[in-house]
């Protein structure tokens, strides 16, 4: 009976551990030829930043080339299609902001993808801040005084974003529904020109991500009256949040990486234990800060769920304020 005993639990471990092994296999043999990591957006921004400084990372602890492919077009939609649709083998990752994968997926009607479906996160890698911005024109000098200026005169102040769905439009919605304030929308097609018209003057307010607005705040040519987050930013600690004033106000911009639905759980592991590396070290955490974004990774499941979350949150704003897609 011992025997016997000692046989099937013998005959039992085998089996367990070569089911196990080609899963072992693959963490092992993985990577064998280079990585491409899609991005939705032009080069230079947080993005492509973000990309590219983790990418040489991941080129010297992998040992294989990560090639930064920049796809922009359609809010980001081209590149996540194309993450979707690639084979689920590690060798096609995608850098993905809340707007792609939260906003998008609740925003356009018919999208040849499904997020939740189709995609499989990997890590978050960062938070952009962002700074509410006027130029010296617009007599508000807190958060207070914008809302009084707005309600006073509805007509009175134009709001500028980088598009319909975009972070910054999102952050301005959430907060006309909480203050009350009425802004008019006008959207371009990027932060860089909706920018310069806001140092024109020709539009009064931005919510725009702080490493596009900190030069100019440094220069004189935007006045910033509050950060979109929960606490203080380190670099501009005189700077309220905007929560100060209106609380439980939250909005940010988040960027992870992801991956098309079913690749292997190993590499998922692999990829998120070498991203969450990359990230804890000094070196990559100051040039990221120099660049405005806070270095923040997670756990792949923690990611998914966040990806998710968003999505509910942001499918009430865009119902609440009629947003529709350019």
């Amino acid at each position: 009976m011992t025997y016997r005993r000692r046989t099937v639990l013998a005959t039992l471990g085998s089996t367990l551990a070569l089911a196990a092994s080609p899963r072992l296999a693959i963490a092992q043999d993985y990577p064998t030829r280079p990585i491409r990591i899609i991005v939705p957006l032009p080069p230079g921004g947080s993005n492509d930043v973000l990309a590219r400084l983790l990418g040489q990372k991941m080129t010297e602890s992998l040992g294989q080339p990560v090639i930064v492919d920049n796809r922009p077009g359609v809010a980001g939609n081209i590149a996540t299609d194309l993450l979707a649709k690639s084979e689920p083998d590690g060798y096609t990752l995608a850098i993905a902001p809340n707007q792609t994968v939260a906003v998008n997926p609740v925003l356009y009607p018919k999208l040849p993808f499904d997020v939740i479906r189709d995609v499989q996160g990997i890590s978050l890698l960062g938070r952009v801040p962002m700074v509410l911005v006027v130029p010296p024109q617009v007599p508000a000098r807190s958060v207070a005084e914008l809302v009084a200026l707005a309600k006073a005169d509805p007509r009175a102040l134009s709001y500028a974003s980088a598009g319909s769905g975009s972070p910054q439009h999102m952050a301005a919605e959430v907060f006309k529904s909480m203050t009350g304030a009425a802004m008019t929308h006008i959207p371009y097609r990027g932060t860089a020109p909706a920018l310069v018209d806001v140092l024109a003057g020709t539009v009064q307010v931005m919510f725009c991500p702080l490493n596009s607005a900190l030069p100019h705040m440094r220069s004189g040519r935007l006045r910033a009256l509050g950060t979109t987050g929960t606490q203080r930013l380190r670099l501009l600690p005189d700077v309220p949040t905007i929560a100060e004033t209106v609380p439980d106000y939250e909005s940010d911009i988040w960027i992870g990486m992801v991956a098309p639905a079913r690749t292997p759980p190993a590499i998922v592991d692999r990829l998120n234990a070498e991203l969450r590396r990359a990230l804890a070290l000094p070196d990559v955490r100051e040039k990221l800060a120099d660049q405005g974004i806070e270095a923040e990774s997670s756990t792949a499941e923690a990611f998914n769920q966040l990806i998710a979350s968003d999505q509910k949150r942001w499918a009430a704003v865009i119902r609440a304020a009629g947003i529709k897609p350019d």
